[in-house]
């Protein structure tokens, strides 16, 4: 048969087992688009971020089980917490996945890079958290006589009394605060994960905000802003580093260390047990989908205050 007659068989692409720069991007991409909560891309991107340019700074790896140990180990080796590291293999995992999937990457490999096992939590963390004393005097922090006081105050009401998160807390808009059963509450919140929850208002915190909305003359669109130096109002919303720098600025003020805006939501959820709360109603107020997330929240599992070893019958 000549040459013309011959049948020309169509070149089959292999996945490739190495990945060039273009190739993580792309799958990158996928991995954020795929990502419905602002939060988690914000984890992943700097989890992918962290994880190409060790894999890009070594000499042409293959993309496989055993590199990804090794960045494993790399990372224990910075003396990451166990979560912290988990979180960054589950966003390696799913690179994996996405090159895979679009035909980058060897099944074969995306499938034993999915096996490399986290690293075991040994024991639980303690939290931080504020004492009912404590949160009362942040929230009340804030000078009043100020516009930037009234929307600090509201920004730490908020935080306390409801348990939102920062991007929560900076979506907000006038028409979330409805009232339900003759209560004010947040309806329609979209939380992590694309989750909807309502959240009750206590009357206290719609009080104060009540107080900077009416400083700012504001009745529409988001219910958060900034304040120039000159102490006026300005523009249409507030971010998530706005509310982080707010936080801290009267952590540090107070002398409480280490205080963050995700303490905030856990003090809420322990000072609702604490008031006899029920588990069921703190997950709702929450939007957790486990309330084993919650009992983590209210750090229930151990108690310090009148700890099981404060009296054993061999003290001085």
């Amino acid at each position: 048969m000549g040459k013309h007659g011959r049948k020309r068989t169509a070149k089959t692409k292999r996945p490739k087992t190495k990945l060039g720069l273009p190739d993580l991007d792309h799958s990158k991409a996928a991995v954020l688009e795929s990502l419905r909560s602002p939060e988690s891309k914000r984890g992943y991107l700097h989890a992918l971020d962290e994880f190409i340019q060790w894999y890009c700074s070594e000499p042409r790896l293959s993309f496989n089980k055993v590199v990804v140990t090794r960045f494993r180990i790399a990372l224990e080796n910075r003396g990451l917490a166990a979560g912290t590291i988990n979180g960054r293999l589950a966003a390696v995992r799913r690179l994996a996945y996405e090159a895979a999937d679009a035909g980058l990457l060897s099944p074969e490999l995306a499938a034993g890079i999915r096996r490399v096992k986290g690293v075991k939590k040994l024991g639980v963390r303690l939290g931080n958290w504020l004492t009912a004393e404590e949160a009362r005097r942040f929230w009340q922090a804030p000078d009043t006589n100020t516009l930037k006081g009234k929307r600090d105050r509201a920004i730490l009401a908020v935080l306390l009394g409801c348990g939102l998160r920062r991007r929560e807390l900076a979506d907000l808009d006038f028409t979330h605060l409805q009232q339900r059963e003759e209560h004010w509450a947040i309806v329609d919140l979209v939380g992590k994960g694309g989750h909807i929850r309502t959240v009750p208002v206590p009357t206290w915190v719609k009080t104060t905000v009540d107080a900077w909305v009416g400083a700012a003359e504001l009745e529409t669109g988001k219910l958060f802003r900034c304040v120039c130096r000159a102490g006026k109002c300005w523009g249409d919303g507030v971010t998530e580093r706005l509310v982080w720098h707010v936080v801290k600025q009267y952590a540090a003020e107070l002398g409480l260390r280490g205080v963050a805006p995700h303490d905030l939501r856990r003090s809420c959820a322990k000072l609702c047990h604490a008031a006899g709360g029920e588990l069921e109603q703190i997950q709702f107020l929450l939007g957790h989908v486990s309330v084993q997330t919650t009992e983590r929240y209210l750090g229930c599992k151990q108690r310090i205050r009148g700890a099981v070893n404060d009296r054993i019958g061999i003290e001085p």
